[in-house]
């Protein structure tokens, strides 16, 4: 649902040729995606664009939110839940390490200590890398990233493999990657930065998992225009771009 950094694509106030570009592909909203079996689904990440998210695709039910961590452009928008609730009318399931759960107390305090009908239901759960569980009739497998020294879930679901805001995977954790034939792996830009990985990191772990296709996402502007990048990517890598779906088995 959403392939940018977090200050999404085109940032505001800059005239670079990806922030000018009429390519759909180079214009991204904060990163989430939305995750479905039949017609029950779920979400990872619901940050500033959640709402407009949630209007392209025209969903009506959503069975729960997954959280890979508590920065603003990952949990902002959990506001706007509140439309699943009053349909369902019921709590919207939250999964997300306890840290995060925490922030989401703290951030969002007026949900926990208000006696207001309209304000959003949350049903809060801890997860942690090694909280293997069921949801929406899908198997979900967590994986431990790190942002810098931030800890970081990843999620992986059968032939399905999504991480974002990585910098390092220690060695463990990349058993539960192995055989994923669709990985999605953050990639900022071509720079170094202290936290996210940038290209040629995100491709050296590619070339160790070796899926059958990657593709990238958490990506700024400074990555450069997607159609010029297709030229230059391996053959079995792309810049993912919003609004793209795959489809996979659940099984490994």
């Amino acid at each position: 649902m959403g392939t940018g950094t977090s200050q999404g694509v085109p940032v505001i106030g800059c005239d670079c040729p990806v922030c000018r570009s009429a390519d759909p592909r180079d214009q991204r909203l904060r990163t989430s995606v939305l995750i479905s079996n039949d017609s029950r689904h779920v979400v990872i990440d619901t940050g500033p664009d959640f709402r407009q998210q949630m209007l392209r695709t025209g969903l009506q039910q959503l069975e729960a939110v997954l959280l890979t961590h508590e920065h603003n452009d990952h949990v902002i928008g959990l506001d706007d839940v509140r439309p699943f609730n009053f349909r369902a009318q019921k709590d919207m399931p939250v999964f997300a390490m306890q840290r995060v759960l925490n922030e989401v107390k703290s951030r969002f305090r007026y949900i926990f200590e208000s006696n207001y009908p309209g304000v959003p239901r949350l049903e809060l759960q801890a997860i942690s890398e090694q909280t293997q569980f069921e949801l929406a009739g899908m198997q979900f497998q967590p994986i431990l990233v790190w942002h810098g020294k931030m800890s970081v879930l990843g999620f992986r679901i059968g032939e399905f493999t999504y991480i974002t805001d990585a910098k390092t995977i220690d060695e463990p954790e990349f058993d539960k990657i192995k055989g994923t034939r669709y990985l999605v792996l953050n990639a900022l830009h071509h720079r170094e930065h202290h936290s996210h990985l940038n290209l040629n990191e995100a491709l050296d772990i590619i070339h160790k998992i070796q899926p059958e296709k990657a593709f990238l996402t958490h990506v700024s502007h400074h990555m450069g225009l997607a159609a010029e990048m297709e030229e230059q990517l391996p053959a079995n890598v792309q810049l993912a771009y919003d609004g793209q779906e795959l489809w996979f088995t659940q099984g490994r």
